[in-house]
């Protein structure tokens, strides 16, 4: 069911019904919830994911408590939609937020034989975000870091649901990475020092001030996107070792530097006492850069359909609920994350209204999700110019693309062939044809924008 615009009135009844089912929880079942979010962070771009060059190890015993998913996909391969979804539960689709920003020329190629639609690239004010839920329901709300989801105030988290808002604003990327900063919401405060310390320095201080309150909090980090700085010291420490795994020290060092920072905030959730009262989830908003990262196995990287631009890494830690040094094969996407959350917060969603995810509870009792599919759309040309506009289903073992520019499919069976290097669209008509078909389906339900040929 499509979820429906909410009228100011009917936002504010949802609200209040937000509240009233949240508030017969009993405080003790909802937990404090961190959710950390990567940016342009690879699926092969942690140790614990396989890297024997990158240190993660804060991360890498995060895993250790929690469970990996090695089926993890990001709602779109570029930042702004997989953010949009994030914060509703809805697909990019339905929302129509489906490019990295405001799509124009300086993405389209001049030989282009399709004409992308028009996205928008503001987080509406008639979507409900999962911040508002919380907020409503008596949560502590605090965003820290890079939000993307519209250059205007009135678009930043602070309009969005967060008390408290650090960093969040219209950027894609910090001008630098060491103070000043020059990112709008964030002052600055001692020259030199390094984005992902300060970060975490504020998530610290706004734990301590809340946590005798459930707290809701956004660690969205600008790292390990561009421009590529790190503390000089690891960089140092990457110098010389690149390889399978690594391309640039550089890029080395701003994921330990990312690692480093996420590991204070964990640690300060155990010196609070209240670790074991914390859901965590950690993962990204889009595969790696192939520019900056080695995304094999997987194919290609950010801004196209393929594995490395969809696939991320996701760790869950929810005590209580998850298992220790599990591994989930389960494809997950980006909305489960949003639905989790509510789950665990026992905020339930007013009459009418759905999610485009699924709580993942079930699956950490071993039981089965409801759906059969995932399904993506990127009717856009990305920065680099070089993808090719579509959209995306994934069911069972299978994955079929569909392009815009000639109606084309290509269909892979990712079981024993994760990279991507055969088509089976030949050899396997009827899959083809029954995942197009649903695949189509599923955009005129959610009534998405597509490519018109020029």
């Amino acid at each position: 069911m499509r979820p429906t615009a909410c009228s100011p009135l009917f936002v504010l009844i949802g609200l209040l019904t937000f509240h009233s089912l949240a508030a017969a929880v009993d405080p003790a079942d909802r937990p404090h919830i961190v959710c950390i979010m990567a940016d342009d962070l690879g699926w092969q771009d942690l140790h614990c994911q396989g890297n024997a060059i990158l240190q993660t190890p804060q991360l890498d015993r995060l895993a250790d408590q929690g469970v990996r998913f090695s089926n993890a996909y990001a709602a779109a391969p570029v930042c702004s939609p997989t953010r949009a979804a994030m914060m509703t539960g809805l697909a990019p689709a339905r929302l129509h937020i489906t490019q990295h920003g405001a799509d124009g020329k300086q993405f389209w190629p001049q030989d282009r034989r399709v004409q992308p639609p028009t996205t928008k690239h503001e987080l509406a004010h008639d979507t409900t975000t999962m911040a508002e839920r919380l907020q409503a329901s008596g949560y502590a709300t605090g965003f820290f870091g890079k939000w993307h989801l519209g250059s205007d105030p009135k678009y930043w988290p602070s309009e969005h649901g967060f008390d408290v808002n650090v960093g969040g604003c219209g950027l894609g990327g910090p001008p630098t990475y060491f103070d000043p900063y020059r990112i709008p919401a964030l002052p600055p405060r001692k020259t030199g020092e390094y984005l992902s310390d300060r970060l975490a320095d504020e998530t610290i201080a706004f734990m301590r001030q809340q946590h005798d309150q459930p707290m809701f909090i956004c660690l969205w980090t600008y790292n390990p996107h561009y421009p590529f700085e790190a503390p000089e010291e690891l960089v140092e420490k990457y110098k010389g070792r690149q390889g399978r795994g690594l391309k640039n020290p550089i890029y080395g060092g701003q994921i330990e530097a990312t690692d480093r920072a996420i590991g204070r905030v964990l640690k300060e959730l155990d010196t609070l006492g209240i670790d074991d009262e914390t859901l965590v989830i950690f993962t990204s908003d889009n595969g790696g850069w192939s520019g900056a990262t080695d995304n094999r196995p997987l194919r290609a990287g950010k801004g196209y359909l393929y594995e490395g631009g969809l696939r991320v890494p996701l760790i869950v830690r929810w005590p209580g609920v998850t298992m220790a040094g599990q591994m989930n094969e389960t494809p997950v996407v980006s909305m489960d994350l949003t639905a989790t959350i509510l789950d665990a917060a026992g905020v339930a969603l007013a009459d009418k209204e759905s999610l485009d995810g699924e709580s993942l509870r079930p699956l950490f009792n071993s039981d089965p999700l409801q759906r059969d599919a995932l399904f993506f759309h990127y009717p856009h040309f990305a920065f680099h110019k070089d993808n090719r506009p579509g959209s995306a289903i994934r069911w069972k073992q299978y994955k079929l693309i569909l392009y815009y520019d000639d109606d084309s499919v290509e269909l892979y069976n990712l079981q024993n062939d994760i990279a991507e290097t055969t088509n089976l669209a030949n050899s396997h008509p009827d899959v083809a044809a029954a995942l197009k078909a649903r695949l189509l389906q599923w955009l005129t339900e959610t009534d998405a924008g597509v490519p018109v040929k020029m």
